[in-house]
């Protein structure tokens, strides 16, 4: 099975990241990072993992050094896994790899963004790495060309990870009376009841309804994807306004949705 075998080590020579570049082609079919830019942050504190299967560079893990009011973290900005290797745990590996090569470089914190439609990715940083998603921003990166984001404003959640602090413990279980918005019988994105009764911000605990496979979905219906941008959207920015953050992801396997955990 792939992933059994994988090799995690850190990436430095120019000719390992000429290889970084191939799998940023295959993975996004965009223009890669040039190797200068690349080079360059991880000689100021950057971090940049590979997964190799055997000699085959498989996966890569690229982050640079950040820095925001007083306070530096590592900013991870790119996890790339070859299609075929994508379901393998790999990324979860390359994270706590990172994590410990963070740690001795003194970071107390990664942070970083993701689509918050991708519920593969959002299951890996809120239930698998029990990071928080902490800020929602609209249309985070402007138009993108690339596959996976081409057609639709690039909303992205950050994450910040507190990579000192003990794992959160999950204890949350659906509950399907403190849910914001669902889906109907069409896989259409509805606000529901509770939601609209406006009483639902006095709650510590609420979910949210967003597609088991968004890039499926988006192949078969485009503009059902874009309803499903823009209701969760309004939700999520109503939520974060709220003081609310994202903290797990519950997937459900009699539908074809996962479930976002949001604690006050």
């Amino acid at each position: 099975m792939k992933g059994n075998h994988i090799e995690i080590r850190v990436l430095s020579t120019m000719e390992e990241l000429a290889e970084v570049q191939k799998v940023e082609i295959a993975v996004w079919n965009m223009e890669p990072v040039p190797l200068h830019q690349t080079f360059t942050a991880l000689q100021n504190g950057g971090i940049l993992l590979g997964a190799f299967d055997g000699e085959k560079l498989i996966g890569f893990l690229y982050s640079f050094a950040g820095f925001n009011e007083g306070t530096a973290y590592l900013c991870s900005h790119m996890l790339g896994i070859l299609p075929e290797y994508q379901t393998s745990g790999i990324g979860e590996k390359m994270k706590i790899k990172q994590a410990e090569l963070a740690r001795k470089l003194g970071y107390r914190m990664i942070t970083w963004t993701f689509d918050p439609l991708e519920s593969r990715n959002a299951y890996l940083n809120l239930h698998k790495l029990r990071a928080t998603g902490a800020i929602y921003d609209a249309n985070h990166y402007g138009i993108m060309n690339d596959g996976l984001n081409q057609g639709l404003p690039s909303d992205r959640i950050q994450i910040k990870w507190f990579i000192n602090e003990e794992k959160r413990n999950s204890t949350h279980h659906f509950d399907n009376q403190k849910l914001l918005l669902d889906a109907d019988g069409s896989s259409v994105p509805v606000l529901t009841e509770f939601f609209k009764r406006a009483e639902w911000n006095s709650a510590e605990v609420l979910f949210v309804a967003i597609p088991k496979n968004f890039q499926e979905l988006k192949q078969m219906n485009l503009e059902l994807a874009k309803k499903w941008r823009m209701e969760t959207r309004f939700v999520f920015q109503e939520l974060f306004e709220e003081g609310f953050q994202a903290t797990d992801l519950l997937l459900d396997n009699d539908r074809s949705l996962s479930y976002y955990v949001f604690t006050r």
